[in-house]
């Protein structure tokens, strides 16, 4: 009886400390309707003494896991910046914001478990376990989806890179060019495009740019793209031929591999046919003649 209680209090300071957690950060945080009517009513000073007060805040509190992090001797990992940067991440706060969710995320949890009834020395393992690895699966999931919008979205950004070649611009401009348009549909290309750009700028070598394109996004038809462009760009070649022979190539692939899915789908369609479908058809079609025949043999041998 005592321990109920006990798990009855526990459980209401709990939920009375998440609410004021949820109301405070709403506070904190209000609705794009609430900063626009900040934005019309108060003077550019006081919103941006607001926005500056907010930013602090943030960055006291990566401070702090900064030095959690120092102490605790996890220090910058160059393959965990990769990582990060194939995923779209390329803030210096997302490693510390990293590291915050994986030393915040097993506590969480572990907090969760004791409130669980039944098996709470399982569950007490179990949860802080899988919180420690969801941060690490989250980042790989955001860098494959990355990769697949890059991967669909590469046609249409050598087929406006092209029409950008054949209007006159270089190949650096278009490149440019691409990027900006492609800010809206293809954010990921445009980034990568935007940031092969400013490392020109700043005194990268092209090839070594593009390079760097292909490192961080680990695909074959990227390494594929950068490896025509230093090949035109070495023997002269016509740039816009080539990017136009290499997106038909592209669509080409894209479409047969769209078949080559197509096609195995009805060696996929076995298993629930198999499991599922036919066994519901036999119980439908074959059930009543069962029965029927069951009745005729009792009347048969009374």
């Amino acid at each position: 009886m005592a321990m109920n209680v006990i798990l009855l209090l526990s459980i209401v300071a709990t939920a009375f400390c998440a609410a004021g957690l949820l109301v405070g950060l709403y506070m904190m945080m209000p609705s794009r309707h609430a900063r626009r009517i900040m934005e019309v009513t108060r003077t550019p000073a006081t919103f941006e003494a607001v926005v500056e007060e907010r930013t602090n805040l943030v960055q006291r509190a990566l401070e702090m896991v900064r030095s959690v992090r120092t102490r605790l001797r996890f220090e910058d990992n160059e393959k965990l910046r990769q990582r990060l940067i194939a995923a779209g991440r390329r803030s210096k706060s997302d490693i510390d914001i990293y590291f915050g969710l994986r030393l915040l995320a097993p506590l969480v949890a572990l907090v969760a478990a004791t409130f669980i009834p039944n098996n709470s020395s399982f569950w007490m393992i179990a949860l802080p376990a899988v919180a420690y690895l969801a941060p690490d699966l989250g980042l790989t999931q955001m860098a494959r989806r990355r990769r697949e919008a890059i991967r669909l979205g590469m046609p249409d950004a050598i087929d406006l890179m092209v029409i950008c070649v054949e209007a006159g611009l270089g190949l650096d401009q278009a490149l440019l060019r691409a990027g900006q348009e492609l800010a809206i549909s293809h954010p990921a290309i445009s980034e990568e495009f935007m940031t092969i750009n400013i490392e020109q700028r700043a005194g990268k070598a092209r090839l070594e740019a593009w390079r760097g394109m292909a490192d961080r996004t680990r695909l074959e038809t990227v390494k594929a793209f950068v490896s025509m462009l230093g090949q035109t760009d070495r023997f002269g070649t016509p740039i816009a031929k080539a990017l136009s022979v290499f997106s038909d190539s592209m669509r080409m692939k894209r479409r047969q591999q769209a078949e080559e899915m197509a096609a195995k789908t009805t060696v996929k369609l076995i298993f629930p046919l198999v499991l599922f479908i036919f066994p519901s058809i036999f119980i439908v079609l074959l059930g009543p003649a069962f029965l029927t025949i069951g009745r005729s043999l009792n009347t048969l041998f009374k």
